[in-house]
């Protein structure tokens, strides 16, 4: 296929299977303002599926950078209701959300940080209504990437823009099964894959998980009681299937946020509100993170884990088996939406509610002492490694091996 046959594969792909928008929905598309092209395909796509109106809110990173550089703090301690009402409303009414990532990894390195985490608070007071609709899925939610020319140059720095752009590119339509084919129908399938997996772990229901390998991790993290595994497409409040990310290879489940001990080492990167987070340490005792260190990036993750009392804790556990296709490519990509899918992953902050039975209609203190997490933050991390080995373990103490060498075993 052609460049522009990819293209559209991609926004066809986005559209029908990430969101799968249904007749007479809206589609609120968030995009960088460089992406114009490519929002232009996802609208046509859009319309032609049926939406009932593609609305478009465009940002440019620039610009963001220099209101942090310029702007005095009390511009990001509020969210002007306008902005707030735009996301709360469409939410209400039943719209599907895509967002297109893929900027600069470091756009914000340097900042102020007491700007960055004023503008987090406010947006997370803000915007809440949508992101317990989101967190929750009642509504379709997708993410994908979209590279501009920092990014590429990050990822691959020994060669021109031009050439850094199209490697980029190539890998991201990789990574998202767009190559010669129905891109449409290879998802149905990586679905149905990634559901049986679910199948098996639920069977399981572990009570803990024990992780360990050679550059450091050995932790055991609590499972929540009648948690539920989750993988690939998911349904909404009206029974419809979505991606909520593009790529994706994970199966992930609620861990308890009181049930954590013992040490996480990263094995990759974090990026985090623009700056790079590398080689860090974490250590648990009662599910807390007590104590931390970082090579590069230690002021970012001080800053994440004071944010509030719930980004100390996990809101996430998923798997990744290190035989998988991003991770095959052997690319750091420096950016989450990617890097997540090459690693098994934790999560420091909120919980999916999804991932325990019953959890949509438990309130947020029944959520909570059920073993849920509730933050401001959801923030993945990468721990998964060649050599990662994971035990599940039941509630009599029986030890099943879950990943051998990176990979399943169950």
């Amino acid at each position: 296929m052609t460049f522009e046959e990819k293209l559209k594969q991609y926004a066809r792909l986005v559209v029908r299977i990430g969101v799968n928008v249904q007749k007479g929905q809206d589609i609120v598309l968030r995009c960088p303002a460089e992406c114009y092209e490519f929002a232009r395909m996802i609208a046509k796509e859009g319309y032609e599926a049926g939406a009932k109106q593609v609305i478009v809110h465009f940002k440019d990173e620039q610009i963001s950078r220099l209101t942090y550089d310029y702007a005095d703090i009390s511009v990001f301690e509020t969210v002007p209701e306008w902005q707030a009402e735009s996301l709360n409303k469409y939410a209400k009414e039943g719209a599907c959300f895509i967002s297109i990532s893929g900027g600069d990894p470091e756009v914000f390195k340097g900042v102020d940080s007491n700007k960055l985490k004023a503008n987090a608070k406010a947006s997370d007071k803000a915007f809440e209504p949508f992101y317990k609709r989101m967190m929750a899925s009642e509504i379709p939610w997708n993410v994908v990437a979209v590279p501009n020319k920092k990014w590429a140059m990050k990822v691959f720095p020994n060669v021109s823009e031009e050439e850094a752009m199209e490697k980029l590119w190539n890998a991201i339509f990789l990574a998202v099964r767009i190559d010669e084919g129905d891109a449409v129908e290879k998802w149905n399938a990586h679905n149905a894959l990634l559901a049986e997996k679910c199948k098996k772990l639920n069977e399981m229901q572990f009570a803990k998980l024990h992780y360990k390998n050679s550059i450091g991790t050995d932790f055991i993290v609590g499972l929540a009681k009648n948690h539920h595994w989750e993988g690939g497409s998911e349904k909404d409040e009206n029974g419809v299937e979505f991606v909520a990310n593009m790529p994706t290879e994970e199966v992930f489940t609620m861990p308890d946020h009181r049930i954590g001990e013992g040490t996480v080492v990263s094995a990759l990167p974090l990026s985090f509100e623009g700056t790079l987070i590398k080689n860090f340490r974490l250590t648990f005792r009662n599910g807390r993170i007590e104590e931390f260190s970082a090579e590069e990036g230690y002021e970012a993750l001080e800053r994440l884990l004071n944010s509030d009392e719930g980004s100390r804790h996990l809101g996430e556990v998923a798997l990744v088996p290190y035989e998988s296709p991003i991770s095959n490519m052997n690319i750091l990509f420096y950016n989450t939406l990617f890097d997540e899918n090459a690693s098994c992953h934790f999560a420091f902050g909120e919980c999916y509610p999804t991932t325990i039975q019953g959890g949509n209609a438990m309130t947020e203190e029944e959520l909570f002492e059920a073993g849920g997490n509730h933050s401001m933050n959801h923030v993945d991390f990468m721990i998964g490694t060649s050599d990662l080995s994971i035990i599940g373990i039941k509630e009599d103490g029986t030890k099943v091996p879950v990943f051998e060498n990176g990979n399943f075993v169950l």
